[in-house]
C-alpha cells in the first residue's frame, strides 16, 4: 500500500508535464496564454468578425488575414487552381458563398465597436464622416424605348404624329428637298397647324428664301400659316420679301405700313407716313394713310402750343386741369374729346379746334355731339350742354334736337354727375313715354313722374307713387292737388 503511494508520488513528480501554479509564469499554459493574446492582437488588426473562431484556409494562413486578403484581391481577375480549391473547401464549411471582404479601412464589426482597424476608438460621427462616398445602387441603362425618341429610323408619318404628340423628334435627317416637301405634304394633310408650323421653322432655317417661296407659291395652306407666322414674330423683313414675290401689292404696302408702329420720334414717324402715301394701297386705303398723316401733324402742332401754354401757367383751363397724357399718336376721337375739353370756344380757322377737326377729317354728327358732350359735362358746362343741343329753324324759333337720342344725352349726363335739375330737363324731351317714366324713375326725378301721370290722367299711378315719396314733402302736397283737382273734375 504505501509502496504504491510512493509509486504515485513519483509518477507525478517524473512527469513531463507540471502541476498548475498560479506563481509560475514560464508553464507552457503561460505559453498558451500569451500565444493566444497574439493571436487575438492580430484578429484586432485583420478585425475577424468571429471573437472566438479561426478559421484557417487551405493555404495554412487564417481566412481574413492581410496576406489573404492580398491573394484574394489577385486572383479575383480569374479563378486560379488554389482559389477553386479555396472555393471548394469554403463551400464545403457552409451552404453559402459569403462575398470577399471590402478593402476599405472599416468593417461593419469595428463601426459597431466604435474603433478602426488600426484598434483606436472614435466616435459613431467621426466614424460615419470619415466613410468615403460611394453610390451603392449601380446604375441602369435607360430603356430602349427612350431611345427611340432621338432615332433617325423614323418614316414621314410617325415624324409627324410625334409632332403632333409633342414628342422629341429631330428632322436634321431630311435633307434633300423632296424629303423636305414630302414631310411639309404630310403635315398639312393631318390639319394640325402646329405641327405645319414646327415643319415650316425647319424649312425657312434649312431652304434658301427663293426656293422656299416658290414651293409654298403652290401651296396655299403652308403659306397662309407661314405668313400668319411672319407676322406673329414680327420677321417684316421676311414678310416683305414673300409679299414682293407673291407680287402682292396691297399686303405688301399695309405691311410696310405697319412698320410706323416701331417709330417713337413724332417728327420721323410723320416723315415716314408721308412717304407711305405713295405705296400701292387701295383708294379706301389710301384716305386713311392721308388723314393719318394730316392727324399726327395737327397732333405736333397742337402739343407744342399747349405744352408751352401749360408751363407758363397763364391760361385758366390748364391751371384748373392739368393734362395727364401728351396728344401724340392718339386716335381721332380722343383728339377730338382733348380739343372739346381744352380748346372748345376756339374759332374754327385753329388747328386745334373741334369744328376744324370735324370738318378736316368729316367727323359724323352723331360722333360730335357724344365726344363733345362727354367732354363738357365732365367740365359740368352745363350751358354748353344746352348750346349743343339748341338749333334755330329759318323763322328764328329755337328748338332741341339730339341727333344720339336724350335718352342717351341723360345717361351720359348722369355718368357726370348732372343735378336733377339738368336731368329733368332733358328727360322731359323724351319722347317715349315708358322710357321717360323707366329714365325718371331710375334717377328720381319726382316731377317728370308726376307729370307724366297726369298727363295720362293716371289716378291709380299717382296715388301708388304717392306712397314712394318723402312725408309731407313737395312732391307729395303736388299729387294731392292733382288728385283733388281730377277729383273735382270727375264730379264736375
Amino acid at each position: 500500500m504505501n509502496r504504491t503511494k510512493v509509486d504515485e508520488e513519483e509518477y507525478w513528480h517524473s512527469s513531463k508535464f507540471k502541476a498548475f501554479t498560479f506563481d509560475d509564469d514560464d508553464d507552457e499554459l503561460s505559453q498558451l496564454k500569451e500565444s493566444k493574446r497574439a493571436v487575438n492582437s492580430l484578429r484586432d488588426i485583420v478585425d475577424d468578425d468571429d471573437d472566438d473562431l479561426e478559421r484557417v484556409s487551405w493555404s495554412g494562413e487564417p481566412v481574413g488575414s492581410i496576406s489573404w486578403s492580398i491573394k484574394e484581391t489577385a486572383s479575383s481577375g480569374g479563378p486560379t487552381l488554389e482559389g477553386r480549391e479555396q472555393l471548394k473547401a469554403r463551400n464545403s464549411l457552409s451552404s453559402y458563398t459569403p462575398l470577399p471582404k471590402p478593402t476599405s479601412s472599416y468593417s461593419l464589426s469595428s463601426f459597431f465597436k466604435g474603433r478602426s482597424r488600426l484598434g483606436s476608438f472614435q466616435s459613431l460621427s467621426d466614424a460615419l464622416s470619415d466613410i468615403p462616398p460611394k453610390s451603392f445602387a449601380p446604375e441602369l441603362r435607360r430603356p430602349k424605348g427612350e431611345y427611340k425618341d432621338y432615332s433617325s429610323d423614323w418614316s414621314l408619318s410617325d415624324t409627324v404624329r410625334r409632332l403632333q404628340k409633342g414628342k422629341v423628334c429631330s428632322l436634321e435627317r431630311f435633307r434633300s428637298l423632296q424629303d423636305k416637301l414630302q414631310l411639309l405634304e404630310e403635315a398639312v394633310s393631318i390639319h394640325d397647324g402646329n405641327v405645319i408650323t414646327a415643319v415650316l421653322i425647319f424649312l425657312k432655317r434649312t431652304l434658301s428664301k427663293e426656293i422656299l417661296f416658290r414651293e409654298l407659291e403652290v401651296r396655299q395652306v403652308a403659306l397662309r400659316h407661314l405668313i400668319h407666322f411672319l407676322k406673329e414674330i414680327g420677321d417684316q423683313k421676311m414678310l416683305l420679301d414673300l409679299f414682293r414675290y407673291l407680287d402682292r401689292t396691297e399686303e405688301l404696302a399695309l405691311s410696310q405700313y405697319q412698320e410706323h408702329l416701331s417709330i417713337q420720334d413724332p417728327e420721323k414717324r410723320k416723315e415716314f407716313l408721308k412717304s407711305c402715301i405713295g405705296l400701292p394701297f387701295s383708294v379706301e386705303d389710301v384716305a386713311h394713310i392721308q388723314d393719318h398723316y394730316t392727324l399726327l401733324e395737327r397732333q405736333i402742332i397742337i402739343e407744342v402750343n399747349d405744352r408751352h401754354l401749360e408751363s407758363s401757367g397763364q391760361t385758366e383751363i390748364f391751371r384748373k386741369h392739368p393734362r395727364k397724357a401728351s396728344i401724340l399718336n392718339m386716335p381721332l376721337v380722343t383728339t377730338l374729346f382733348y380739343s372739346c375739353f381744352y380748346h372748345y370756344t376756339e374759332p374754327e380757322g385753329t388747328f386745334s379746334s373741334p369744328i376744324n377737326l370735324k370738318k378736316t377729317f368729316k367727323i359724323p354728327d352723331k360722333q360730335y355731339v357724344l365726344t363733345a358732350l362727354a367732354a363738357r359735362a365732365k367740365l359740368r358746362a352745363w350751358q354748353d350742354v344746352d348750346a349743343l343741343f339748341t338749333t334755330k329753324n329759318w323763322l328764328g324759333y329755337t328748338k332741341k334736337r339730339a341727333p344720339i337720342g336724350f335718352h342717351r344725352v341723360v345717361e351720359i349726363l348722369h355718368k357726370n354727375n348732372a343735378p336733377v335739375q339738368v336731368l329733368q330737363e332733358y328727360i322731359r324731351l323724351v319722347e317715349d313715354v315708358d322710357t321717360k317714366l323707366n329714365l325718371a324713375t331710375k334717377f328720381k326725378c319726382h316731377d317728370v313722374v308726376i307729370e307724366t301721370y297726369r298727363d295720362l290722367k293716371d289716378r291709380q299711378q299717382l296715388v301708388a307713387y304717392r306712397d314712394k315719396v318723402d312725408k309731407a314733402s313737395a312732391e307729395e302736397e303736388k299729387i294731392d292737388s292733382i288728385l283733388s283737382n281730377l277729383q273735382i273734375r270727375w264730379k264736375n
